[in-house]
């Protein structure tokens, strides 16, 4: 977006280019300084369009570049490609529908974006703090009911013996609720079990 916005009214920018020396150095050439794989991660998470090309040849090396990246990061931190994703993705290599495939993954990571960002713009325009406390407060609720309805004695950090606070109409009402819901998930699995 912000390469698309930096060139005018829908015009979008010419990509930066980076040079790949042969001792491995990457050469930013709009800043004219030398940059790292780190860089470049932190470049396309702003946005930044980018073509990485061997110096020596000229050629385009930005696919093999952004894979390597997506290498480093899977080696350094949490690892976000499943193991399945990876041998189904190999097993494509050669296949008939190897062709279809760049596009499909494509289309699928740009809907996801954009169910991701209409999510987010859901949640800002929650109105006020009033909907997350109550969300907190519901799930806290729900999670007290599970944990009492499994482990009676457990309370939840209250003494067994210890009297229940007293819960405001509108509480009772949302605790029988969830309540009512864990006594028929527990039903589904007491048949299930048998």
């Amino acid at each position: 977006m912000a390469a698309e916005d930096a060139g005018g009214a829908g015009a979008k920018a010419d990509p930066i280019v980076i040079k790949k020396y042969a001792n491995r150095r990457l050469y930013n050439t709009s800043t004219s300084s030398y940059i790292t794989l780190d860089d470049l991660s932190r470049m396309t998470r702003e946005g930044l369009d980018f073509r990485v090309l061997d110096a020596k040849t000229g050629g385009d090396i930005t696919h093999s570049i952004l894979t390597q990246i997506i290498m480093e990061e899977e080696s350094q931190g949490e690892q976000m490609l499943p193991i399945s994703f990876l041998r189904q993705l190999i097993s494509m290599y050669g296949n008939s529908m190897q062709s279809l495939m760049p596009p499909y993954l494509e289309a699928a990571m740009d809907n996801f974006r954009q169910n991701q960002r209409k999510l987010q713009d859901t949640w800002s325009a929650a109105p006020g703090s009033d909907a997350f406390s109550k969300l907190a407060e519901t799930n806290m609720a729900m999670f007290q009911a599970a944990a009492e309805a499994f482990m009676p004695a457990a309370r939840t950090g209250r003494d067994a013996g210890a009297p229940v606070p007293t819960a405001t109409p509108a509480e009772k009402t949302e605790l029988d609720v969830l309540k009512a819901q864990m006594e028929a998930m527990q039903k589904k699995l007491d048949e299930l079990g048998k």
